[in-house]
């Protein structure tokens, strides 16, 4: 392992080394110090995530083979360091006297020791981002005094033109270059910034802050700039009273405002970005107001006469686009989209959006070769933005609407009159991270939801994934549980990568086995038998328990799926994290959290799914998700019931369309996703809700449910199960709740109709035998009024407790019920004293006769005709007379 080490209170010039360094050496890994200047720090805070460093905390616990030292020429200790460590030190200061015999180094005098490796950036011919590029210049800008410093050099300067040519921000590098207030400023600054108000015009941001500061001696500009970088505005606007008036400082951020031409409205000066004025009570009209309140009220008046609309939705959008009606077939669609190149077309009914039909949604629907027009096919809804709204408002409707082409409608008809796509805004925002969601880490609610066990057992995952550079993810049902402060134990890990390395990699470390499946890119480290050895290898204080660590580990290769046809097993991609989670059901589904390096606990939010479960709304990700798999039909009325969601209009449309698909679904599937809901709280209401839905109907014409069979189905799914029963814990592959369900259920159907439906689910033959023989003692019960209690019993006898435990469930006469109770308590356990052995000692021959006999006896213990042994014997004897 080789690493890039630079001094500890790092400055920017140490900073931008350690970033050179490790854009030449990618290899490598370069370790941010722990202690930094304060603006350096800041910088971080806020780009951290463009930046390729890594905490030492999550280096591969390995030994080092040779470190890169940068900006210094003095070394601390880290882990993994031994003496046949190679050390090598790049820096622009003279040789210490007592630098090391047994290291390397290089220097050169020049004013930043970052101009060393933005040369060698530049003969590699390397293409930098903004981001990095502003970082190198940080730095030989800081070192160099901003190049103005006797030590700086031609080669700095040079360096610095190539940054700028890279897209370094000159605006960036003013904002982290000033040095700290003194305490005068810092005072006014405080109060400033508690006095501070946020006000949007025109689409702009601007804050006003006015305090009183009649002592004030120092320049009240740094304290400006402070409070912008702090809550960066569009628009900054300082009052300060002092005893010669009040004093104005303006800071624009954005060419919509020239602070210039409002300072001037003062009798003050400056340029667009920045003016100052000082306001003098002579000036101003006879008031009883102080001077301060006056001119922030005078100054919030005419504010929207200087402040311009941002970049809006009219200056980016392509005019007069063309619509599709309801009723355009999938294949017209196709013809437009391969002629045009458009990947998305406003869907217009009476002149209004009424929804949008994409590409992808065309492509799946003639790949499945289905004739369905825009109207089936497209996301349903009345998603628009008009010309003068500014970008963030677009930025948020993408963002809530999944909708990458959006309609631009008149304010006035809402006729369609243009239209703006995600690459539009992206051109317009300069960067494509704006719009993504607002990033959030839920370290913190991880680490209070698991076990220290299973916390630290994730950590070590996420380790050794990081060693390999393989970002790591918890994704689904984890996540959402999570979110819903309901979470659970388990999870799988997706892999942006190769999930079969990693496992190989955890077996080859730690141990277990390894079972892979190349063609879906998956992986299962079985570990149950290493547990208690593994605990020692877990990161953290411990004490571990090795029960909270799984028995199995799921790794999954991120991946996309392809459906050949409707209700087709998935044809398998590799892919990005970001397509991984678009093939998943529900957009509730979609969440996934980071578990490697700096990135542990951050949510990542591609698909709306955070807030749909804060609206509490079950939405699929596209329009042909039930047509590629009916069986989310079932998983939608599922997770709408055991959260208290809705499912939302459009997916409850596309559910009716689709229902017929749910007639091709295999048995075992259907049967999987029934036993799902069997195993659910609130199974009774989502059988209700399929009922409501007509999926039951799909999945069998005669198949229904009725809530008046809620009081036996509960009885069966929730209620204790009686222990004298002696009731098996299960019938066949069925546990026995779920046996009693399914045959409570069935038992309410037409006999015809309940078979065919078990033949449906390909319910057991057990189940099957289970469900006539109830059914034949249920038609049976009425003639049972002159049976004798033997009689009663034989009926009873060879079928399950649980059968017969049904049966009471479904409800009995108070007569039928009592013999039920005496067979289960007294009669099915009585036998006679006498047996075959005590039959053969008295001469009878084997046979039938055996059993007639037995079954005399015992017939009469049950009719209380005999109640001793003395009485038995006499009456075995009268039987062998006969």
């Amino acid at each position: 392992m080789q690493i890039i080490l630079t001094h500890e209170q790092a400055d920017f010039d140490a900073i931008g080394s350690l970033l050179g360094a490790a854009l030449l050496n990618e290899d490598d890994y370069a370790v941010q110090p722990r202690r930094m200047n304060r603006n350096v720090r800041a910088f971080l805070n806020i780009y951290s995530s463009e930046l390729p460093f890594i905490d030492s905390r999550d280096l591969p616990p390995e030994p080092i083979d040779a470190i890169t030292l940068v900006d210094t020429q003095s070394m601390v200790t880290l882990k993994g360091t031994t003496s046949q460590t190679r050390v090598h030190v790049i820096d622009h200061h003279t040789v210490r006297p007592d630098f090391p015999v047994e290291w390397s180094i290089h220097t050169d005098r020049v004013g930043s020791c970052t101009t060393l490796f933005v040369e060698d950036l530049r003969e590699h011919n390397d293409t930098l981002s903004s981001i990095h590029a502003t970082l190198l210049a940080l730095g030989i800008y800081e070192d160099t005094g901003s190049l103005t410093y006797a030590n700086t050099t031609p080669r700095d300067v040079h360096a610095a033109a190539f940054l700028l040519e890279q897209g370094a921000s000159l605006r960036i590098l003013g904002e982290y270059l000033n040095g700290p207030l003194s305490d005068e400023q810092r005072h006014l600054y405080n109060r400033l910034v508690a006095a501070a108000e946020l006000h949007q015009i025109n689409g702009q941001n601007i804050v006003i802050a006015a305090a009183v500061g009649p002592d004030m001696s120092e320049e009240i500009s740094s304290v400006a700039h402070k409070i912008r970088d702090l809550l960066d505005p569009d628009a900054l606007f300082i009052l300060v009273s002092s005893s010669e008036g009040v004093r104005l400082v303006a800071r624009s951020t954005t060419d919509q405002i020239d602070v210039s031409r409002i300072a001037a409205q003062f009798g003050g000066r400056g340029h667009e970005r920045a003016a100052a004025a000082l306001i003098h009570a002579r000036g101003a009209p006879p008031s009883s107001e102080p001077l301060l309140v006056h001119a922030r009220r005078n100054l919030l008046d005419m504010l929207p006469r200087f402040v311009r609309p941002s970049i809006s939705v009219g200056q980016i959008m392509s005019r007069k686009p063309m619509v599709l009606s309801p009723d355009t077939s999938a294949q017209n669609a196709a013809v437009l989209m391969q002629r045009y190149g458009y990947e998305g077309y406003p869907v217009v009914q009476d002149g209004q959006v009424i929804g949008l039909l994409t590409r992808r949604a065309v492509d799946r629907a003639i790949a499945h070769r289905l004739n369905l027009n825009a109207a089936s096919l497209m996301e349903a809804g009345q998603v628009s933005v008009k010309p003068k709204d500014p970008l963030d408002q677009l930025q948020r409707v993408m963002a809530e609407s999944g909708w990458g082409q959006v309609p631009v409608v008149d304010p006035n008809s809402g006729e369609v009159i243009g239209i703006v796509t995600r690459t539009d805004l992206v051109k317009s925002l300069g960067t494509e991270s704006a719009l993504l969601p607002g990033k959030q880490n839920l370290s913190g609610r991880l680490e209070e939801a698991l076990p220290a066990g299973r916390l630290a057992f994730l950590k070590l995952i996420a380790a050794q994934a990081l060693s390999l550079r393989i970002p790591v993810y918890i994704v689904g049902g984890f996540v959402r549980d999570l979110i819903l402060d309901r979470p659970s134990f388990d999870f799988d890990v997706v892999v942006e990568g190769n999930a079969i390395n990693l496992a190989k990699a955890l077996e080859k470390h730690f141990g277990g086995r390894m079972v892979s499946h190349s063609r879906f890119g998956t992986a299962k480290w079985q570990m149950a038998e290493i547990r208690a050895d593994l605990i020692r290898h877990l990161p953290g204080d411990g004490p571990f328990n090795p029960a909270d660590l799984p028995e199995s580990l799921d790794l999954i290769s991120a991946r996309t799926e392809f459906y050949e046809y409707p209700t087709a097993l998935p044809t398998i991609e590799r892919s990005s994290i970001k397509l991984d989670l678009h093939r998943r059901d529900f957009t509730i589904n979609t969440l996934a959290l980071r578990l490697d390096g700096r990135h542990y606990g951050d949510l990542y939010d591609y698909w709306g799914g955070l807030n749909d479960l804060r609206r509490g709304s079950v939405r699929v990700l596209h329009s042909l998700s039930f047509v590629d798999d009916p069986t989310r039909m079932l998983r939608a009325v599922r997770f709408e019931q055991r959260f208290g969601f809705q499912i939302e209009d459009r997916t409850l449309e596309l559910i009716s369309e689709a229902a017929d698909l749910m007639r091709q679904v295999s048995a075992d599937r259907l049967r999987h996703e029934i036993d799902l809901i069997l195993l659910e709280d609130h199974a009774l209401n989502m059988l209700a809700r399929l009922e409501e839905l007509g999926l039951l109907r799909a999945i069998h014409p005669s198949l229904r449910w009725d809530s008046t069979w809620n009081n036996r189905m509960e009885a069966a799914l929730f209620k204790p199960l009686p222990m004298d029963w002696e009731l098996p814990e299960t019938i066949g592959n069925l546990p026995a709740r779920r046996f009693l369900a399914y045959l409570l259920w069935l038992k309410q159907l037409p006999e015809e109709v309940a078979l065919e439906v078990a033949q449906r689910l390909r319910l057991s033959r057990n189940f099957v035998h289970a469900l006539q023989a109830a059914r034949r003692l249920a038609s049976s019960m009425p003639e049972w009024a002159v049976f004798k209690p033997s009689q009663i019993a034989e009926k009873f006898e060879g079928l399950s407790p649980l059968v017969l435990y049904a049966m009471r469930l479904d409800g009995l006469p108070a007569n039928l019920d009592a013999f039920l109770d005496q067979y289960i308590h007294r009669w099915r356990k009585i036998e006679p004293f006498t047996g075959g052995e005590d039959l053969r000692l008295l001469g009878v021959q084997p046979g039938p006769a055996y059993r007639e006999i037995l079954a005399k006896l015992r017939h009469a213990w049950i009719n209380g005709e005999i109640a001793s042994a003395e009485a038995e014997q006499a009456m075995l004897s009268s039987l062998l007379k006969e």
